[in-house]
């Protein structure tokens, strides 16, 4: 479950920093900056809009998850000034009020490591980064929150967001009643 949740966090903060193809439009979020995806994951752009890093999308195939399959995640964003090497996010990964993970990671060590596209310096553009990871089936059947808090190499911040994935199993099968 640890390392399934620093890959995913990985994904998902990284890629908004490290990221590969140049998107040609913006979406707006809507105005408290929750996106509601579906009843098992949803994420909320906690930053502001001075941050240099601005999430617009983040999307994730299949959905929702599946505990023992491959996740995609796709992250739309925008760099709004030069990442440099130094720049870092604090993850903290919970169930329920329990921390079972607080981790800082070098966001361009991550970068380099995951062989993105693009390293640091990030240079400021619009960017979608796809990347995959495989979901241990030892998931277990529970609520989590990932917060991530991207801060730049000065120690400013550079990206806030809280992402919520529901793991538990539906209590009755749908049969389209």
């Amino acid at each position: 479950m640890v390392r399934f949740s620093l890959v995913a966090v990985l994904a998902l903060s990284s890629a908004a920093l490290g990221l590969a193809n140049p998107v040609e439009y913006q979406v707006s979020l809507q105005e408290d900056d929750t996106v509601h995806t579906n009843d098992k994951w949803d994420y909320v752009n906690c930053g502001n809009p001075s941050d240099p890093i601005q999430v617009e999308k983040i999307t994730v195939f299949p959905d929702p998850p599946q505990p023992g399959k491959d996740l995609t995640v796709t992250v739309k964003g925008t760099a709004t000034e030069v990442i440099e090497e130094g720049a870092y996010a604090d993850v903290e990964v919970k169930l329920g009020l329990v921390k079972l993970l607080r981790k800082r990671f070098d966001v361009c060590e991550e970068a380099r490591n995951a062989n993105a596209s693009v390293q640091c310096p990030v240079k400021p553009d619009s960017y979608t980064v796809v990347q995959t990871v495989a979901l241990p089936r030892e998931i277990p059947r529970a609520k989590f929150t990932v917060n991530v808090r991207g801060y730049t190499v000065d120690d400013g911040p550079m990206l806030c967001l809280d992402l919520h994935v529901d793991f538990m199993k539906k209590p009755f099968l749908k049969f389209g009643w």
